[in-house]
């Protein structure tokens, strides 16, 4: 394994630690809870906004900590759900009149320490709500989640009820706003690699010279299938033949499309893959209203992709296009 690690125990701490230091007056860091916050959090006249999972899908989500986006992350471990009371601790820091909002993707070891982190959260005075984010199309469950599971498309739900609390929403409305665009929003990836956590050092599975994991998970979980790998092109087409059919999406919507790099592909590669995207859905009568090209939800270093698509009408594109700040400017 050829990592810029030191002891593998440290990684997560160390990269939080540097996330803070790189964002000066802007984020705290918080080492008993794993936690990055905004520093001018909480605001009483806010509904905060919190989401945690398990380290390694950087910039997910300690990276979108910021105005208009997240107002704290609590990751655990890499590809591991934080502690439970990673979650009761960050909910009660961030405690709001408003009340806090807790995004959990859905895989269930999350949802296990968001449910009782909340109740403690609960029991000691906060109003607090959970809402689950279910966005990839590949599975209806895995070894990881109970239904779909949560992935790039989470960053959608986190921009719109980022920039609602921001504009002073309630917590009902903002729950609102949350499941509607998760209502809307459909994710497929694909691996070429497999990623190499720190701690084992070596990669979590393995793909053959030809092969490639058609609808694989952020962990490295299976998809629908091992395929033979294919041109560029032609993976878009099996990508987007997946997202589309699922909603549906159908000519006249108007669309965001990202395409999600998992961590060891090139910037340049993600292009020809937007190229076509862009290309095939125009073919469906479906128009790109705004796009995403970059590496948003990850798998430490799994070459890979995946294309997310969102309907958009007036009120999620105006949340969308709202004003924010975060560690990472990939919004």
């Amino acid at each position: 394994m050829k990592k810029f690690v030191n002891d593998p125990k440290n990684y997560v701490a160390e990269m939080l630690e540097g996330v803070a230091l790189a964002n000066p007056g802007t984020l705290r860091y918080v080492p008993a809870y794993n936690l990055i916050m905004r520093a001018d959090a909480p605001n009483e006249n806010k509904v905060s906004i919190v989401q945690g999972s398990g380290s390694g899908h950087e910039p997910a989500h300690v990276m979108a900590v910021g105005k208009g986006m997240l107002d704290a992350a609590c990751p655990g471990d890499v590809f591991a759900a934080p502690p439970m009371d990673y979650v009761y601790e960050t909910a009660k820091l961030l405690n709001s009149p408003k009340g806090v909002l807790l995004l959990v993707n859905n895989y269930t070891g999350d949802r296990m320490a968001f449910d009782m982190g909340k109740e403690m959260a609960e029991a000691d005075g906060v109003r607090a709500e959970i809402l689950t984010i279910n966005d990839d199309v590949a599975v209806q469950d895995s070894t990881y989640t109970v239904g779909r599971r949560g992935v790039a498309g989470n960053f959608f739900v986190i921009k719109a009820v980022g920039a609602a609390s921001e504009q002073g929403a309630d917590l009902d409305e903002v729950i609102r706003i949350g499941k509607k665009v998760n209502d809307v929003t459909r994710t497929m990836g694909v691996a070429l690699t497999a990623c190499t956590p720190p701690a084992k050092g070596s990669p979590l599975f393995e793909l053959g010279a030809d092969e490639m994991e058609f609808g694989v998970g952020i962990h490295g979980e299976p998809g629908r299938e091992r395929r033979k790998l294919k041109d560029a092109d032609a993976i878009v087409d099996d990508l987007l033949e997946a997202v589309v059919t699922d909603l549906p999406y159908n000519s006249g919507d108007r669309v965001a499309l990202m395409i999600n790099g998992l961590g060891g592909t090139p910037i340049s590669e993600l292009y020809i893959l937007f190229r076509r995207a862009h290309q095939r859905l125009a073919d469906r009568g479906i128009t790109v209203g705004r796009s995403y090209v970059n590496e948003y939800c990850t798998s430490l270093d799994m070459a890979g992709a995946s294309l997310t698509l969102v309907r958009l009408d007036d009120e999620i594109e105006g949340l969308l296009t709202a004003p924010a700040e975060a560690a990472v400017r990939i919004f």
